[in-house]
């Protein structure tokens, strides 16, 4: 019953919006470069630079507003890297990105250690962190109120992006294109669509929300930039735009419900779980729910296969 008490805390609610906001833009990301036809492996190394150039802008220029454009522009540049290598250089995106996000490992490391003599962690820099929004109107809502009001902006931001991003994608041209490039290249560009142009800009996109999350992290989730901080997110986003059909609002419930077993795992700890386990328990969720959307697509292309070997037997 203690165990079930959890889900009876409008704490718990709290947390889990809150450590679902850098999947939902780390969701949002990987959905897009993916449309635009290209696999962008690079949002965890994005996020990491993102998240400690926000940290080293707000304290530098001392506005946290600025630290956010900094990790935006950060996370811009890495996707067009990533771009540039796969379109103008033909290498392979996959290995392109796994060298981004050593890059970024190693990169984040040292200009930590220049900046503070500090390997692990930037709170020698007096940095910002981005204001927490309320809204009057949700205080007399009891339980529902103590969720959502006193997040910290971006998280009303990821929320609001998703569909944002949901009517470009499906109800402008220029989504209809990127969706376009993304599914037939061949066929967008014999009626006139600039392939490579879309892709730079799909990817531009998938970057701007790669930093956004990476802002969060160390201007919301954190008031500061650690070693490893991002742990595994961009990875695990990839598969939240798998399972969610690469469509947003089915991705942000996915990045919500992976979420969900992260903040559950942190919760366990109370009740002396052993701490390896609980920190499993996040990748064994993505694992399985990858699983099932894998075995599920299969499954469908099976029977679509089967309807047209029937039609063709029919003729």
């Amino acid at each position: 019953m203690e165990l079930f008490s959890i889900f009876l805390n409008p704490g718990f609610w709290f947390s889990l919006i809150r450590s679902s906001t850098p999947l939902i833009f780390a969701g949002m990301a990987a959905l897009i470069a993916s449309r635009s036809g290209i696999t962008n492996m690079a949002i965890e190394g994005s996020m990491t630079l993102g998240a400690l150039a926000a940290v080293v802008a707000s304290w530098y220029f001392q506005n946290a507003w600025l630290g956010l454009l900094a990790a935006v522009l950060v996370g811009i540049t890495i996707a067009l890297f990533l771009a540039y290598f796969k379109l103008k250089m033909m290498a392979d995106e996959i290995l392109v990105a796994i060298a981004l996000n050593l890059f970024a490992t190693g990169a984040s490391i040292f200009i930590l250690f220049l900046l503070t003599g500090d390997k692990s962690n930037s709170s020698a820099l007096n940095s910002l962190v981005l204001p927490t929004v309320s809204f009057a109107f949700l205080n007399n809502i009891p339980f529902i109120g103590q969720v959502i009001n006193g997040q910290n902006i971006l998280v009303y931001v990821a929320f609001i992006s998703t569909f944002i991003l949901n009517y470009f994608l499906f109800k402008t041209p220029m989504g209809l294109r990127i969706r376009s490039v993304g599914g037939n290249e061949h066929a967008a560009e014999s009626v006139g669509v600039y392939v490579h142009k879309t892709k730079y800009i799909g990817l531009a996109i998938s970057g701007m929300f790669a930093g956004l999350g990476g802002a969060f992290m160390s201007l919301g989730y954190m008031s500061l930039f650690t070693r490893g901080m991002v742990a595994g997110r961009g990875f695990i986003a990839i598969a939240a735009a798998n399972v969610g059909g690469r469509s947003p609002i089915p991705t942000m419930f996915s990045a919500m419900l992976f979420g969900f077993f992260d903040n559950l795992g942190n919760n366990l700890q109370q009740f002396k779980v052993i701490n390896e386990f609980v920190f499993m328990i996040p990748y064994i969720a993505t694992i399985i729910m990858f699983a099932f959307s894998s075995y599920r697509r299969m499954t469908e292309k099976k029977r679509l296969n089967k309807k047209i070997l029937a039609s063709q037997k029919a003729e």
